[in-house]
C-alpha cells in the first residue's frame, strides 16, 4: 500500500491578498465617487473620465493577480504602479487651480495605496520602500509644494507600508520555523514507532544470532559476528539524525509546508556546519558503541573533519594495540564552549613511558595523527592509561576556535 502523505499549509500572507483584492476594489469606486462629488472643480474632465475608466478596467481585469504571491508577478506590479503614478501627474491637467490648491484628492486618490501595499506583501519592506518613494515624488510634483497635508498624506502611506512589509517578513521566517519543527516531530514520531517495530523483531533476532553464533563457535561464530556488526549498524540507522524535510511550498503565498518528504542529503559546503555525529556514526560496530546528544553537534566542516579523523586514529590504536577481544566507546558532549569526544577501550592500557618512547622510535601515531590535528584546530588531546584498565583518549574543539583555526 503506497503511503499516504499529510500536507498541512500554514500561511498569514493569504488574507492579506483577500484583503488586498477587496482594498482596490473599494477604493477604486471611492476614486469615483469623489470625482463625480467634485465634477466642477475639473477643467477637463475628460482626462479624468479617460483614467476612471482605464482604472475601472484594471481593476477588475487584475483581481487575479493580487490573489497569491505567485500570480502577483513584477510585470503586473510595475504596470500598476505606473497606472497609479499616471493618476496622480495628470491631476492637475484635470482639475482647476482651486482643486490644487485646496489639497483636493488626486485622480486616483487612495487607490494608490494598494499598488504599494502589493509591493509590500509580495517582497517585503525594501519592496515597499522603493514602491512608495516614487509615490512621494509624484504628490510632490502634483501639488507643486511641500504642503503639510501632501507631506502628511506621503508619509502615513510611506510607514504603513513599510510596516505591513517588515509584518510579513517575519511571518514568512516564523512560518518556516514552526513547519520546520511540526516536521522534526512527525519525524521523530514516525522514527519512534520504527524504533518499536524493528526493537520487537529484527533486532532481537540479530541480538540472538550473534548469541548462539558465539557459543556455538566456527562458522557459526562468525556468523554470529557479522550478525552483531549489523546489529549495532541497525541501531545507530534508527537512531540517527533525521532526514531532510521539506522546506516550503512553491507558492509563497500558500505559505511552509509540513510533510515528510525523501530527498538526497546536500553535500556541505567547505566551509559551512557540519552535524559531527553524522561522521562518527560510521564508526559503530559490533565492539564500538558510539553514545551521542539528541541534537546536532555543529562544527565547521574542515573542524568537523579533523575531529573525526582524530577519532578514527584512536580507534586504529584499539584495534592495534589493545587485542581483537577489546570494546570501545565514543562519547560525544557538546558543551557550550567547546565539543568533547571521548575514545575509551577496555584494553590492556598503556605502560607508562610507551608514548615517548614510540616518538623517539619515530612512531608518531598519538603525537601527529591525534594530537597533532587537535592543536591545528586550537583544542586539545589528553591521553590517560592505567596499566590492566584501558585507555582513554579525550578529545576538545572550542567552538570559537574550531571556526578560527578553519581559516
Amino acid at each position: 500500500m503506497a503511503k499516504q502523505v499529510r500536507v498541512v499549509r500554514m500561511s498569514v500572507e493569504q488574507p492579506l491578498w483577500r484583503a488586498l483584492s477587496g482594498y482596490r476594489v473599494l477604493t477604486m469606486l471611492y476614486a469615483i465617487g469623489l470625482f463625480a462629488s467634485a465634477y466642477d472643480e475639473f477643467d477637463r474632465p475628460g482626462i479624468a473620465i479617460a483614467f476612471y475608466v482605464v482604472l475601472f478596467v484594471w481593476t477588475l481585469a487584475t483581481l487575479p493577480r493580487v490573489q497569491s504571491a505567485v500570480a502577483c508577478t513584477k510585470r503586473f506590479l510595475a504596470v500598476d504602479l505606473a497606472i497609479a503614478l499616471t493618476g496622480i501627474v495628470l491631476t492637475p491637467l484635470a482639475a482647476d487651480d482651486h482643486h490644487i490648491s485646496s489639497g483636493g484628492p488626486t485622480l486616483p486618490s487612495i487607490w494608490t495605496a494598494g499598488s504599494v501595499l502589493a509591493y509590500a506583501i509580495k517582497g517585503g519592506w525594501r519592496w515597499a520602500v522603493f514602491a512608495s518613494t516614487p509615490v512621494a515624488v509624484a504628490n510632490l510634483i502634483e501639488r507643486g509644494s511641500p504642503a503639510r497635508d501632501t507631506v502628511h498624506n506621503v508619509v502615513l502611506v510611506w510607514v504603513a507600508s513599510i510596516a505591513i512589509g517588515y509584518v510579513v517578513e517575519v511571518a514568512r521566517a516564523s512560518e518556516r520555523t514552526l513547519a520546520r519543527a511540526l516536521e522534526i516531530e512527525a519525524a521523530t514520531r514516525e522514527r519512534e514507532r520504527l524504533a518499536r517495530d524493528i526493537h520487537d523483531g529484527v533486532l532481537q533476532v540479530l541480538a540472538m544470532v550473534q548469541r548462539r553464533g558465539a557459543v556455538l563457535g566456527g562458522e557459526a561464530g562468525e556468523l554470529g559476528r557479522m550478525a552483531g556488526e549489523q546489529e549495532v549498524a541497525l541501531r545507530t540507522l534508527v537512531s540517527g539524525a533525521l532526514v531532510p524535510v521539506s522546506r516550503v511550498s512553491l507558492d509563497a503565498a500558500e505559505g511552509a509546508v509540513v510533510r515528510a518528504v525523501e530527498v538526497e542529503a546536500e553535500a556541505p559546503d567547505d566551509d559551512g556546519p557540519v552535524d559531527l555525529r553524522a561522521l562518527l556514526a560510521p564508526y559503530a560496530a559490533a565492539k564500538v558503541s558510539f553514545a551521542e546528544p539528541g541534537a546536532p553537534v555543529p562544527l565547521p566542516a574542515p573542524a568537523a573533519k579533523e575531529l573525526a579523523a582524530a577519532v578514527g586514529a584512536a580507534l586504529d590504536n584499539v584495534r592495534r594495540h589493545a587485542g581483537a577481544d577489546a570494546r570501545a566507546w565514543i562519547l560525544v558532549e557538546d558543551e557550550p564552549g567547546e565539543v568533547v569526544v571521548t575514545v575509551r577501550d577496555d584494553g590492556p592500557g598503556i605502560p607508562e613511558g610507551r608514548l615517548a618512547q614510540a616518538e623517539g622510535e619515530g612512531r608518531l601515531g598519538v603525537a601527529l595523527s591525534i594530537r597533532g590535528r587537535l592543536r591545528h584546530l586550537g583544542g586539545s588531546a589528553e591521553l590517560v592509561s592505567i596499566p590492566g584498565q584501558g585507555t582513554e583518549v579525550e578529545l576538545k574543539v572550542p567552538k570559537a576556535r574550531g571556526k578560527a583555526g578553519t581559516r
